[in-house]
């Protein structure tokens, strides 16, 4: 917290989600919980989960009854690791079920290769709640066809989608420009209700500040509307920011 604090006063955030970034560890989200208890700034986690995992409702419970068990929010899975039907196949699609029966959004990272999967998961699962990151982790060299992939995840009501990640997967190279036709496409197919603001902080360091992304997006959207900048993330996440 003593490295992201000077960040969100400068780029004027307030508060946070803190996700998952791929130790695949329970005991990181126990320890994510526990900070978040503590700190004001944290206003819910996304913690890991094998959601293949036959034990995981039980592994929800024992997070929830933990130090600061209510912030969490959501859980994520690597999926972005396995092949492109992992959505698909029974034992995960079970474990996205128990995530949504148990009240909380089923956070997907995942390729832009394997989008097609992440559509007949959220028809499948009509009441499960799905955030889908980095807007699916689209091929920045080829808009037609990522809006391919990406326009049936779009057409399932269920589908939150994040506008993170991109400088990321531009690269070191990345401009307004490059990254203006993903984001307008993207507001175009979910609409900012459904459309949320993600730093991806620390991992856009690599090729960007954190306050170089709210300022690029700021920019491409003309602003800072008020869905993408928070209403969405409150709504989605049933956060209570005071």
């Amino acid at each position: 917290m003593a490295d992201l604090r000077p960040h969100l006063a400068a780029a004027g955030v307030q508060r946070t989600v803190l996700v998952e970034a791929g130790l695949r560890q329970a005991a990181e989200t126990s320890r994510f919980l526990a900070l978040a208890a503590r700190t004001h700034e944290i206003a819910g986690v996304v913690g890991w989960a094998d959601l293949a995992d036959p034990d995981l409702r039980a592994m929800l419970a024992r997070h929830r009854s933990g130090p600061g068990g209510d912030r969490l929010v959501g859980v994520r899975d690597q999926v972005q690791a396995g092949p492109d039907d992992l959505l698909d196949r029974p034992g995960v699609r079970a474990g996205l079920a128990t995530v949504a029966e148990a009240g909380l959004v089923n956070e997907l990272v995942v390729r832009a290769t394997q989008l097609p999967s992440v559509a007949r998961a959220a028809a499948a699962l009509p009441d499960a709640t799905f955030v889908l990151d980095h807007l699916g982790k689209p091929p920045m060299h080829d808009l037609a066809g990522w809006a391919r992939l990406i326009a049936p995840v779009a057409a399932r009501p269920n589908v939150v989608a994040k506008l993170s990640g991109l400088v990321t997967e531009a690269g070191a190279g990345w401009t307004r420009a490059v990254l203006r036709p993903y984001v307008h496409l993207a507001l175009d197919l979910f609409g900012p209700d459904r459309l949320m603001f993600g730093s991806d902080w620390p991992v856009c360091e690599v090729v960007a500040t954190y306050e170089e992304v709210v300022a690029v997006l700021t920019g491409i959207l003309g602003g800072r509307p008020g869905d993408v900048f928070g209403a969405t993330a409150i709504r989605v996440y049933r956060l209570e920011c005071q």
